[in-house]
């Protein structure tokens, strides 16, 4: 790195503005993922009994009844395989998959990681991996499928979220609607 984005990236930390940074990268790859969209299925994965593996699912809370007609928003719990039938009616050419993911980050950061990548990241609390769950999705349906991570801080037995988690959710429902308002 050169010294000149050592200072930089100095100066974010020391402003405080490395969240910000981080949020913005978000929204552009979201933004790069969505172009061509027609319909989108928006997944929120997670087992509420297990503390910040709830994430996906309170981020989906977030988007019911906020989102344009061309996108649906289901609640898949620890069980997503059950609404395959539901998503190949749909024909989505996108599918986004919101889960807790392990990715070596601080707790509530959040990464879009492709087909590839989510046979090491994601938390194993589902009935069945969500690689071959999104492998089966491409094959079937041929959507662009990727899985928007989002690290947790405890997945312990509980009913609530982190306070780092409870931020993320709302963040990330927020970048979420910002990036499907302004592509239509």
């Amino acid at each position: 790195m050169c010294k000149a984005s050592l200072r930089y990236d100095f100066l974010l930390r020391v402003l405080g503005v490395v969240g910000l940074n981080k949020k913005v990268s978000l929204k552009n790859q979201l933004f790069r993922w969505i172009r061509g969209c027609k319909r989108l299925v928006v997944l929120g994965v997670g087992n509420p009994m297990r503390g910040d593996d709830a994430v996906g699912i309170e981020v989906v809370k977030r988007l019911f009844r906020r989102v344009p007609e061309w996108i649906r928003v289901l609640d898949c719990g620890t069980t997503p395989e059950n609404f395959l039938p539901e998503i190949e009616a749909y024909r989505p050419t996108h599918v986004l998959i919101v889960d807790a993911a392990e990715l070596h980050t601080e707790p509530g950061e959040a990464q879009l990681l492709p087909l590839e990548k989510m046979l090491n990241s994601a938390i194993s609390t589902h009935m069945i991996p969500l690689s071959i769950l999104a492998g089966v999705l491409a094959e079937e349906i041929k959507a662009k499928i990727v899985l928007l991570g989002i690290q947790p801080r405890d997945t312990i037995y509980t009913e609530k979220l982190s306070p780092e988690l409870q931020r993320a959710a709302e963040e990330i429902a927020e970048i979420l609607l910002e990036v499907v308002r302004e592509k239509k």
